[in-house]
């Protein structure tokens, strides 16, 4: 006998909140119906044909472009009448996330939300817990009958054509409401911890990337400190909470230790992930989660791809680059407002001839931050940071090319850095609607004579990174600050954009 799927009507909500509570029920009792059928299935038991439960969905209906929608808004609203759907997954780390968007598309269009049950099913890997492997104790003849009665991730199911702008509904399928379809997030979601060492849940809304260990080092000391310090009287609702390290290894602030004392906490990794992420976390995820995503674009698009269904208010490259101009000195930082692109890595997602734009809410904070950080002002701060375009490569030793070669490109492009990841970064926030930024640290001048060299790397390293971080961090502040939903740029939105950001 095969267990039977719970069976829930489509209904429609006119309040957010209600309609979230109803995508909850349905998501809930699909992974419970499967979890508990591979545990049947592990037992022993036989089964008569195969075991399906599927995402719940939301679709909304508008026969007007938008009544009440507010435009200095980048979201919130669909592009034109017609029937608007996605499917839904992991409510209990999207909640408010799907809250706004139900209250922005309820208040821009005056409709009701339609919440069921679609017909894509939920592969069984994606409703497993992290910690739960049943399926290891089958033998090989039994383990591969999963296979017979189980759906397993469809990769058909999960590309990015939304995203690109290429997806075609097909006729009579109602157009998307988001960029990414629930199997697509849960790809990602299982992705994210793999490849950082930690759960998705812990993911903050702004993200900082870096391309050296040494940031990472300094901000684990900061992180570390600041769990040991009790905020001043009017501090505590700006203080991080807790910091996550890779294996989820909480560290609660000193004043919160004791009421979480006794929760679970995880165990430090035997090695760590290829691009291990660190986490200050505030409620509502308003804190800051900082990757080492290591050298290449490679790397770099593999995490934003997957940081991506997260939908991060902002993300910002911090990272050291080679200075191509000679009055550039070792420790300048440098602002990019355009991007030549050499890293390849996005080529055929999102062409050459797409503009990636300076978005100016981040530009401003960045600028800022250098300025409360330094304590420079005039032309003071223009002799320590320069603003341009950063040229990034997928070829490490560019410098060993035959000469002329793409120093001359560089030169034309009037490139005044060059490094192997802001551009990618950049290119693929402007690609998902993510905001983005890149703030540079020249560390070597290579086209005039001065290349790292190990003794003097380490110094140059251990005098700027605490001074860089602490303006991102600052960066951060100030963005958090303007209002988080400002962030999202109007720049970012396509002619037929989803309805959610």
């Amino acid at each position: 006998m095969t267990p039977t799927a719970p069976s829930f009507p489509t209904q429609s909500f006119k309040d957010a909140a209600a309609a979230l509570d109803y995508v909850r029920q349905i998501y809930d009792a699909s992974l419970t119906h499967l979890r508990g059928s591979l545990r049947r299935f592990v037992a022993g038991e036989a089964f008569s044909g195969p075991v399906r439960a599927c995402y719940p969905f939301v679709r909304v209906h508008t026969e007007t472009v938008m009544r009440h929608a507010d435009s200095r808004l980048a979201f919130g609203f669909v592009a034109g009448p017609g029937t608007y759907q996605t499917t839904l997954t992991r409510p209990d780390i999207f909640s408010n996330y799907l809250l706004e968007q139900f209250e922005l598309l309820i208040r821009s269009h005056d409709v009701e939300l339609e919440i069921g049950v679609s017909a894509q099913p939920i592969p069984l890997h994606f409703s497993l817990a992290a910690d739960d492997h049943l399926e290891g104790s089958l033998d090989p003849q039994r383990r591969q009958l999963i296979r017979d009665l189980f759906d397993l991730p469809d990769l058909a199911a999960m590309d990015d054509g939304i995203a690109n702008g290429s997806y075609e509904p097909a006729p009579g399928e109602p157009m998307p409401l988001s960029l990414f379809t629930a199997p697509r997030i849960d790809y990602s979601l299982h992705r994210l911890r793999h490849y950082t060492g930690t759960a998705p849940e812990h993911f903050q809304n702004f993200v900082l990337f870096t391309n050296y260990q040494f940031y990472i080092d300094e901000f684990v000391r900061l992180g570390r400190d600041m769990m040991a310090r009790v905020p001043q009287p009017g501090e505590q609702d700006t203080a991080y909470v807790s910091f996550v390290e890779p294996g989820n290894v909480v560290t609660w602030r000193a004043d919160l230790a004791a009421e979480h004392a006794g929760q679970p906490n995880g165990l430090p990794p035997p090695r760590l992930p290829q691009m291990p992420a660190y986490h200050l976390t505030l409620p509502n995820h308003g804190g800051i989660t900082m990757v080492n995503i290591g050298v290449g674009p490679s790397n770099a698009k593999t995490i934003t791809d997957h940081i991506a269904v997260l939908r991060p208010y902002a993300w910002l490259m911090l990272g050291h680059c080679a200075g191509l101009r000679n009055a550039q000195q070792l420790g300048d930082y440098v602002l990019a407002h355009g991007y030549v692109r050499e890293d390849h890595v996005l080529d055929e997602e999102l062409p050459l001839w797409v503009p990636i734009p300076p978005l100016a809410e981040i530009q401003l904070a960045l600028q800022q931050a250098v300025a409360d950080i330094t304590q420079l002002e005039g032309w003071d701060l223009k002799r320590v940071m320069r603003t341009g375009t950063v040229a990034s490569t997928d070829n490490r030793n560019w410098e060993l090319l035959p000469h002329p070669g793409p120093e001359r490109r560089f030169s034309q492009s009037r490139a005044i850095a060059l490094d192997m990841e802001s551009a990618t970064i950049a290119a693929n926030g402007f690609r998902f609607r993510v905001p983005y930024g890149t703030l540079l640290c020249v560390s070597d001048k290579p086209l005039h004579g001065e290349i790292k060299l190990p003794g003097m790397a380490n110094h140059f390293y251990r005098e700027r990174v605490d001074q860089h971080l602490r303006i991102g961090i600052r960066a951060v502040e100030l963005l958090r600050e303007e209002g988080l939903g400002h962030l999202h740029s109007r720049k970012l939105r396509s002619f037929a954009e989803v309805a959610f950001q």
